[in-house]
Order: structure tokens, then sequence, then C-alpha cells
């Protein structure tokens, strides 16, 4: 007899942790259920985490892939810790509850290392814990749950998932390898009973996301439906869940959706292209995390899109160059060690003042580095990194959704200053998913590119600007305004070559200028200001400083701190009242997921500020509990 099923009152938020082999279906089982938890109304945020290795040998740990999502109300985060973890072998068992910290002798639940809460529910695929299974994944005794310290007040849900899936699909007519597949399809059913989520809109997702492979549907929708009606039928003795739902989000008028921050980012090209009246033309080259760029405007040829892989790096943003000064607007992809290459031709399009968006998504390093994990280094090369005085716009995206808004902000802001823009995203953006209102055209910002005046037709001379200092646009085809631009160095009057000294000084103060005038057409800096604890806020006169993808976090973060938080997402110029903010704290703790590359940055610009910096290069995204750990223990 298994005991009456007791369902437990709603709560506001809840992560969930699915962790296997490389070849379990992790990442489509984890969007699976992201994604339907935000067309329920949920706000959701995703850490998808998966190897580097084509294919690390089966039930080892470096074999495991992992994706974990937070729902509910006020999602900042994909969650530090797991409320349920799903198992589907001894490997995925071990890395999911111990993280990294699997091999660490001292590793169990009462330590820092574990990654899911006390009462937390587990469910694990039994036929996956066979001895050779547990050999492989490094255990040394045969009772893997004693082994990893998993507390008794752990709801542990052993389930024959292999077993069942076989049996299940046993007059299917698929071969063993085709059914073992389905096993994912099995726990996401199950994961559904757990949280009392509706099947209809389950079986519409699980249509969509196959309807280009029909074959596929019936065998796992029946798995799935199996899974459901396995928990549904039997009982299991494990408290269900259910959701609040999330009237704030329903208060807000629009169409939603979930969506990852390369697909948004995407969009946000897109999107800026059609309001600017220009086509949109990537020249780039296949670089993880950055290729889900590439592959979404190749498939956009009905958006007046025109993508090219070219044969390497430099190719690549060559040819998005001579899109540029051919009047498009034009856009190269990449990640750190792309944006290396990348350079010289930076430097080109500063020297021939021509608008270029490059869009770097961050990833860990140096060199190959740790190509599917998440870092913020690259900061320093976006800012610095070519020869002579060569400034550009940098901008940094804070969550996947907002990939959106500054990839448009990104073309605007080059379009009507004439000048590349570097935007930084990462890998945790890239692949990570939040949930998204899907703009009108009509709602975002008008974008009107530096066209040459009509009366200068005739007598056009590159070296003209406005009252800006920004350069006008001219190109080929356009009959009077035939000109000639060059990476030499032009004279400051006429545009012509020039090697004269103070004329060079000349257009080097003249580029720089144009792009700090930038800042009088970004929005002032907002202070995000932390919840009140027991009615006040207790750190009022600390300021967390955060840029880019860490926002999530070191909001939470200030929300337990009950301090402020300052998020910067233009870097390049910075915004006009940056001193006045930061000067009314008297703690400003810089966070970051490198060594220090913003305080150094910040230092720069403010050398009489007190900075202080709270740093983590792990491949892996904040953590909230250790940022307000620091941050109370650095105030003894």
């Amino acid at each position: 007899m298994y005991p009456q099923l007791i369902l437990i009152p709603k709560v506001r938020n809840i992560v969930v942790r699915f962790c296997g082999d490389s070849g379990d279906g992790m990442q489509l089982t984890g969007n699976m259920f992201a994604q339907l938890g935000a067309e329920l109304g949920h706000e959701i945020s995703t850490l998808p985490d998966f190897p580097a290795e084509i294919r690390a040998p089966q039930g080892t740990l470096g074999g495991v892939s992992g994706f974990q999502v937070e729902l509910g109300s006020e999602v900042y985060t994909p969650g530090d810790k797991a409320d349920v973890i799903v198992a589907m072998n001894a490997a995925a068992l071990k890395v999911c509850t111990l993280g990294s910290h699997f091999n660490h002798p001292q590793a169990h639940f009462d330590d820092e290392f574990a990654l899911y809460h006390r009462h937390a529910i587990v469910i694990v695929d039994t036929d996956s814990l066979a001895d050779k299974d547990l050999e492989k994944a490094q255990y040394h005794t045969d009772n893997p749950f004693v082994e990893l310290g998993i507390p008794e007040s752990v709801q542990i849900v052993p389930v024959a998932l292999t077993t069942l899936t076989k049996e299940a699909l046993k007059e299917s007519g698929m071969d063993n390898k085709s059914i073992l597949k389905c096993r994912n399809m099995f726990a996401l059913g199950l994961v559904y009973w757990l949280f009392d989520e509706p099947m209809e809109k389950a079986i519409h997702l699980l249509e969509e996301k196959f309807k280009k492979k029909p074959a596929l549907v019936a065998p796992n929708t029946k798995v799935m439906v199996d899974g459901y009606n396995y928990g549904n039928n039997l009982a299991l003795s494990v408290n269900r869940i259910r959701l609040e739902a999330n009237s704030q989000q329903q208060k807000a008028n629009g169409r939603y959706t979930s969506i990852a921050g390369n697909r948004a980012t995407a969009f946000g090209l897109i999107a800026a292209a059609e309001k600017a009246g220009k086509r949109l033309f990537l020249g780039s080259y296949p670089i993880t995390p950055a290729t889900d760029i590439l592959h979404e405007l190749a498939a956009r040829k009905d958006m007046n899109v025109m993508a090219v892989q070219a044969e390497d790096e430099i190719a690549g943003i060559c040819t998005a160059i001579g899109a540029s000064f051919a009047g498009d607007l034009a856009c190269t992809t990449t990640s750190g060690p792309g944006l290396s290459l990348k350079s010289e031709a930076i430097g080109l399009a500063v020297m021939a003042e021509l608008p270029l968006v490059v869009v770097d998504v961050q990833r860990g390093g140096p060199s190959t580095g740790l190509p599917t994990k998440t870092e913020q280094t690259d900061l320093l090369q976006a800012l610095y990194g070519r020869n002579g005085e060569c400034p550009a716009v940098v901008l940094a995206a804070s969550t996947s959704a907002n990939c959106f808004d500054f990839a448009y902000e990104a073309c605007r802001i080059a379009l009507e200053n004439m000048t590349p823009v570097v935007l930084l995203t990462d890998t945790y953006l890239a692949n990570g998913t939040a949930l998204w209102r899907i703009p009108k055209l009509a709602e975002l910002p008008d974008i009107k590119p530096q066209s040459v005046p009509e009366e200068l037709k005739g007598h056009y001379n590159p070296a003209l600007r406005d009252e800006r200092g920004v350069r006008y646009w001219a190109f080929p085809g356009m009959e009077g305004f035939e000109h000639r631009n060059i990476g030499l160095e032009r004279d400051a009057e006429r545009g012509t070559i020039s090697t004269n000294p103070e004329n060079h000084e000349i257009m080097v103060r003249a580029r720089k200028h144009k792009i700090e005038q930038i800042a009088d057409q970004i929005p002032e800096l907002k202070v995000i200001n932390g919840q009140m604890v027991n009615e006040q806020m207790v750190n009022k006169d600390t300021l967390l400083v955060g840029w880019g993808s860490t926002e999530g976090h070191l909001h939470a973060a200030a929300n337990e701190l009950g301090c402020d938080l300052a998020q910067f997402n233009y870097i390049m110029p910075l915004p006009k009242n940056t001193r006045d903010v930061l000067s009314r704290y008297q703690r400003i703790i810089v966070c970051e997921l490198n060594t220090g590359q913003f305080a150094a940055y910040l230092r720069s610009q403010f050398p009489d500020l007190p900075f202080e910096q709270y740093n983590e290069i792990q491949g892996q995204p904040f953590a909230v509990e250790r940022i307000v750990n620091f941050v109370k223990k650095s105030e003894c």
C-alpha cells in the first residue's frame, strides 16, 4: 500500500535540476519543462550546463549534462539549490547533488557544496545504479545515497525509468537504442505529474517540438503520458507541488514565450533592420557558443536577411564591413577567441567610421579554454583590444530576454553614430532562457541612420560631420556621392590620405569625441533598490555593482542583504550620472565573473572612489548565497 497522496500548499518558486548522460536529452527535457512553465504564466530562468566534449564515455562523471530551471514569481536566477532533482544515472546523481565538488573528501550535505535543499525530492533511475554504473561514476560503496551523505529528510523516488520505457514501447517497432532515447520523456511526464501540470498543454508542446520529425511524436507522447500516469496511478509516496499563478505577470498585456539569449539577439538584429529600413547582413564564422545566432539568421531569408558563413573569423567581419560600406546594417558574431582575430578589422571600421555590430558571446578562456562555460573575461579586450587609439561603443545585455533589447540598441547606436558597437553577452545568457514579452514593431524606438543630406549631391566630402561630430553615410550606387574610404589616416578637412602629425591628433580626438557624445543618447544609470529587511534597509550605505549577465544574481543578493544595486549595460561610454550614483555610498562592491576587469575600468575613471571586489572564475554563474556571505563577512 502506498500512503495517501498529499497535495502540499502552493509555493511561489521552485528549482528543478535535470541531469543525465550527454545522450539522455536533458537539454530538450529541461527546455520543454521551462517552456510549459512560461506558457502557463510563470517567470523562468534557466541554466543549461553541458560538457565541451563531443561525447564523453557513457555513464562517467565527465559526460554528465545538466539543465536547471527556476519557475515562479519574481525569478531572478536559475536558483542556487534544487528543490527537485531528476538523475538519469549514478554519475548524474553525484554531479547534480555535489556539483564540481564530487571528489572533495569532505563534501556532503552539511557543507556548502550541496546543490539541493534538505527537503528536496530526488527522482533517480534505479536501472542505472548497477555495480558497473557505480564503478564508472567512481563510487566506493554499493549505496550511493549514503555515500553522498543525502539526509533522510530528502524524499528519494526510485523509478525504473529504463524498464518502464521499454515496456511502454515494446510494441512500437522501434529498435532498443531508439527506445532508450525516450527515457527522458518518461521522466518529464513524471515531473509534470509531480507539479500537477496540464497534460493537454504538455502534449501540444511536444507535438510542436517534433513537428519536423512526425514519426517521433507518437512514441514520445505515449512515454510522457505513461510517466504522468505512473505517478498518478501508483500514488507515489512523495508530496506533489503546485506553483501559485503569477498574478503580477498576468496584469501585463501582451504575448509571452520563453526565449534563449542567442535567439533573442537574432530577433533584435532583425527588428532593428526592419525599423531602420535596411537589409540585415551577417558575416560570421561558427564558434561556440555564438553559432545559434548564425543558424537563426540563416533561416530568415523571408525577413530580407543575408547570412554568410565565411571561411574564418577575419573573413566574416571583413564581409560585414564591405556590406556596411554598401549601405546594409552589418553585423558579425563570435566569442572571445574570434574577437581577438577580428580586432584588426574592428580597427578598420573605426578608422573608416562605418556602422558595425559585433556580438561577442563570452565563454571561459583563454584560448579554447572552457568553450561551454560562462565568464565575463572579454571586457578589457572589447574596450581596449585594438592597436592605436581605437574607441568603440561597448554594451552588455543582462538577461536572456533583454538580449533582444540590447541587440536592437547596438544597431541603433551604430547606424545613428557611424561606429562599431561591441555587444557583450555570454554563455549563461546565450543558452539560458527567460520569459519574454514579444514586442510589437511599432512599440520599438525609431532608428534613423546617419544618411547623407541630398543637398551635398555633387560635392560630397567624406570628411564632413554633423553638429555631433558624426560623419555622413554615402554608399555605392548613390549618384553624386562618389568617394573613397580607406584604413589610412584621413585629412580632417578633405578626407584624403594624410600623414600630417597635427592632423592625426585632430582625427584621433574627433573619433574619441564621437563616442563620448553618445552618453547624451543613452539613459542614466538607475539604482535597483533591494527589499526591506525587517522593515528597514539594513545596508543602505552599501552598493553592489555589476555589469551584464550578473544582474539576476546580484538583484537577489541585494534583496537578501537589504542594499542597493547598480547594474551597467552601457559601458563605453558610461552613463553621464555614474559618478553621482557611485559617490552616494560608503561601500561599493564590484561583483563580476573575472579577476576584476570592470573594477579596474571604474578605478581608471573614478580613482578617488573606494571600490571593493568580489570575483569568481569557475565557468558558472554566481551563487547568491556566496555573494551574501562575502558581503556579511567583509563587514566585520
